[in-house]
């Protein structure tokens, strides 16, 4: 029972990192064809793996809820932890994109099941704003998972035929990304330094450009926005050298934060390079999914040992 107590809030993005990578190495198969001779022995895995986790997650926190509400009630009222609460739903948007090809009745209910949640986190968060007064050191890149995290919604919903609700969770995503993405650009410049084992979650500010260059032209019908995977470049070049010292950072859950946004960074690299033929974005994509795959890997031995180093 004391795991389900102390279970980091963060813990629950790792299904959105395993899952993530999945999809993004789903999309990569067609790009790089006779790379794997088996690609659905490697993307698959990773979905299968944010399932398991799924289900060793969902019953702790289900756990934490019921037995120790004071702890979970902190989770969702601290600014600080706030944002990453929504990693619960938004996994399981990720997650049903993943189940879709397999069980598209299972995912679908998991689907709306994930939008419904989110909605409520992001109307319990914005009222926490409203009626909390809330300095700028607890603002944190971990907002964007609940105020923007339905710029996933398209990964899953929309092969699922939930076109209209997508399209509303992604719109509203996206425009709020954007005052967003700029009051954390203050935090960032003007803010205290993060301590050292929530430095990774900084990468969460590669999602909105990512996604945002993937779903918006085919949603919103503004082929322009494909181009801003350009942006996302820069995001990542500067986040790499903010993570230069990344050995020295102790770990901890909020690692996991790191992986997802490198997910979605792959996957926007991937349709980038299917809709542009010059061989050097085929290389950006190349070597996005590598790095992707190997943020993933190591956060999730490294929480592995955690685990039994505890046990």
């Amino acid at each position: 029972m004391t795991v389900a107590k102390n279970l980091p809030i963060g813990m629950y993005g790792a299904v959105m990192g395993l899952v993530g990578l999945g999809l993004a190495a789903r999309a990569a198969a067609p790009l790089f064809p006779g790379v794997l001779r088996a690609p659905a022995y490697f993307t698959e895995l990773w979905v299968a793996l944010g399932l398991v986790a799924f289900l060793l997650l969902l019953p702790l926190y289900v756990i934490k809820r019921l037995k120790y509400p004071e702890a979970a009630r902190g989770d969702f009222t601290n600014p600080v932890t706030m944002g990453f609460c929504a990693a619960f739903p938004v996994g399981m948007l990720i997650l049903a994109a993943g189940l879709a090809p397999y069980l598209p009745d299972v995912a679908n209910a998991i689907w709306w099941i994930a939008a419904i949640l989110l909605v409520t986190y992001q109307l319990w968060g914005l009222w926490r704003i409203l009626s909390t007064r809330i300095g700028l050191a607890q603002v944190n890149a971990g907002w964007l998972i609940l105020f923007v995290g339905g710029i996933v919604a398209p990964n899953g919903g929309v092969v699922l035929g939930n076109m209209a609700m997508s399209s509303l969770l992604f719109t509203v995503s996206a425009i709020v990304s954007v005052p967003l993405l700029a009051v954390l650009v203050l935090r960032l410049i003007k803010g205290p330094s993060l301590p050292e084992p929530l430095r990774p979650t900084w990468f969460i500010l590669l999602v909105p450009p990512s996604l945002v260059s993937v779903h918006g032209s085919s949603l919103l019908g503004f082929s322009l926005l494909e181009e801003l995977f350009l942006a996302a470049l820069p995001v990542l070049a500067v986040l790499l050298y903010y993570a230069r010292n990344l050995r020295r950072w102790p770990f901890s859950a909020a690692w996991w934060a790191m992986t997802f946004p490198l997910d979605a960074f792959a996957y926007a690299a991937v349709r980038y390079a299917q809709t542009h033929e010059a061989p050097a974005w085929r290389m950006v994509a190349g070597v996005a999914v590598v790095l992707a795959t190997a943020a993933v890997a190591l956060v999730l031995l490294r929480s592995a040992a955690q685990a039994l180093r505890r046990r």
